[in-house]
């Protein structure tokens, strides 16, 4: 990438004197809608390609300036068995996995031919650990799925429930309580059954931004189940405004937990399946899961919005 990098310094006068110096650096950037396979739909993810040169603070700075639910910064991998490292940001805080960047990451690392593909696999190192990728066809065709970490089911919390259904202003399932479950992000999930109930939710924000301060959650997954002939066996939504996020598009980590969650109660609608997320805030993206044993697979289609650089001031 050294070819795409230039370093410039300026010398900065006032009055005649000089006054500071500094230094430009142009690194490589790819806006990835991932997800979907029409431009300005499904969850853009910012993908710097170069990022070696840039401290944690540069990297928070950047993930709060892009205004995305998350930036993905690639870096050289350290592990002698990984394609590639990434590092993910919220706004807010650095998360070890998320479904969307990684998925998002892989298109754009493929794309900008930095990796070689290998009988349709990679090997992706975050914070997370070591997490398998399978790419499957071609063009706009070119899917690609992410090996979830394991998910954890946290105990049940009994007065939660309570908690969510103001928040949300709709009942919690009641054979199953919302839980917390665990992927990296620590997800509250909540089964409201319907995806009717799901589509017409009109949460208290403030009280859900509160309600996971409180437990250092990353926020809340509703989910209800599509009626019969659908094009997606579920429908989904994620609200995390406590990390300035008061919706997010469509999100793999929240999936696969949901994932995981039907598994442990053998609820899956199928061992792979369609989730639908995004509609009501006009981005309408679809997640295929694969659900084999306790791995849980997410993928999908993506597609480079912006392809270009970015100019990064140190």
């Amino acid at each position: 990438m050294s070819d795409r990098n230039a370093t410039l310094h300026h010398r900065e006068r006032h009055n005649g004197a000089l006054v500071n110096e500094r230094s430009e650096n142009m690194v490589a950037f790819k806006q990835v809608d991932v997800f979907t396979q029409r431009g300005f739909f499904g969850n853009p993810v910012a993908v710097i390609l170069d990022a070696a040169g840039l401290g944690d603070a540069d990297m928070q700075r950047i993930a709060h300036w892009t205004n995305l639910s998350e930036t993905a910064f690639v870096l050289p991998a350290q592990h002698p068995d990984a394609s590639y490292r990434v590092r993910i940001f919220t706004p807010r805080q650095e998360l070890p996995f998320a479904g969307h960047p990684s998925v998002g990451s892989a298109h754009a690392v493929i794309e900008a031919g930095m990796v070689s593909v290998r009988d349709g696999r990679l090997i992706q190192e975050c914070g997370a650990g070591l997490l398998p990728v399978r790419v499957e066809g071609s063009d706009r065709e070119q899917r690609i799925f992410v090996r979830s970490p394991q998910a954890r089911l946290e105990p049940v919390i009994s007065k939660a429930a309570a908690q969510l259904a103001t928040a949300l202003g709709a009942t919690p399932h009641t054979d199953h309580p919302p839980q917390v479950v665990n992927n990296g992000p620590r997800w509250w999930l909540v089964d409201l059954g319907t995806a009717s109930t799901v589509r017409a939710l009109q949460p208290d924000l403030a009280d859900i931004a509160a309600f996971n301060r409180s437990d250092a959650s990353v926020g809340v997954a509703v989910f209800g189940r599509e009626p019969a002939g659908s094009t997606a066996a579920l429908a989904v939504r994620c609200f995390c405004p406590a990390d300035g996020i008061p919706e997010d598009p469509v999100t793999g980590s929240a999936n696969a937990c949901i994932a995981a969650w039907l598994a442990a109660h053998e609820q899956l609608p199928a061992h792979e399946y369609r989730a639908s997320q995004g509609r009501e805030i006009g981005r309408d993206g679809i997640v295929t899961l694969r659900v084999d044993g306790r791995d849980v697979w997410l993928g999908g289609h993506s597609r480079t919005i912006i392809d270009g650089q970015m100019l990064v001031y140190e």
